[in-house]
């Protein structure tokens, strides 16, 4: 991680608050177009293929998706050799009993860890989008997050929260969770991730507003380097009314934060 991850303001208490007055009757991002909301670093071409055969793939199967087999199950037996390769480099032995299927256990980890990449926003909404009439703030909080830091390749984990504002139109409350697991199981920096499900929610029901806000320990930082055992990174993404408005910023932190 980098030094410069947006430090979440202090909570502060607020006494009689009320429910701040929208600042738009519609989407806030409606002349936003589909390139304006491109997070450098996410992969174009999703690792998956409509080849038929693999749906009970045992490396990417969720049974509450639409699966789409991957196209790499066919790369297991390369990428099972260049483990192999790693721990005769450490100065391991390789064919020892221990060790023996290691590289291919190892190999299939990987593409379980980076599962996200087979899996696109449309795959996970699956008609979970809602016409309702109901303005008020949706915020589900202490969403698990584990994922890979893309400069060491070791794992990061923490929490991750999510309030929007609706505008006509409400999403399947599981499905907030989906979305962090599509992006968290990739290659990542904290700071991207957060980004990445502020823009997914906006794109999946156009709401007035979104706030994300993560929690994470990286191990980055706490096997090597500094090695501070106790650190944790926050990083907050605040879109629309939630950028605009300080009071609606303040109502969503103060939810986030209570117990």
């Amino acid at each position: 991680m980098n030094g410069t991850s947006t430090i979440v303001e202090e909570e502060n208490k607020v006494v009689n608050m009320k429910k701040p007055t929208p600042l738009r009757t519609v989407s806030w991002n409606e002349n936003v177009g589909e390139t304006d909301l491109d997070i450098p670093g996410t992969p174009r071409t999703p690792r998956t293929s409509t080849t038929p055969g693999h749906e009970k793939c045992m490396f990417h199967h969720d049974l509450e998706l639409d699966h789409r087999p991957p196209t790499k199950e066919a790369l297991l037996p390369e990428m099972s050799k260049s483990y192999k390769r790693l721990l005769r480099s450490l100065g391991e032995d390789p064919d020892r009993q221990g060790l023996l299927k290691t590289p291919e256990r190892a190999a299939k980890a990987m593409l379980f860890f980076t599962k996200g990449y087979d899996q696109s926003l449309d795959d996970v909404l699956n008609d979970a989008v809602f016409d309702e009439d109901h303005d008020e703030m949706v915020v589900v909080k202490d969403i698990e997050m584990f994922s890979m830091c893309e400069h060491h390749l070791v794992p990061f984990y923490g929490k991750v929260s999510i309030g929007y504002l609706p505008c006509k139109k409400i999403l399947g409350l599981s499905k907030l969770a989906r979305i962090v697991e599509i992006f968290s199981r990739r290659l990542q920096v904290q700071e991207r991730l957060t980004k990445q499900i502020a823009i997914a929610v906006t794109k999946a029901v156009q709401p007035a507003g979104v706030a994300v806000v993560v929690e994470g320990v990286h191990m980055c930082m706490v096997m090597r380097g500094v090695q501070k055992i106790n650190s944790k990174t926050v990083t907050s993404t605040m879109l629309g009314v939630f950028r605009d408005d300080p009071k609606t910023r303040e109502e969503f932190l103060n939810l986030v934060h209570s117990k």
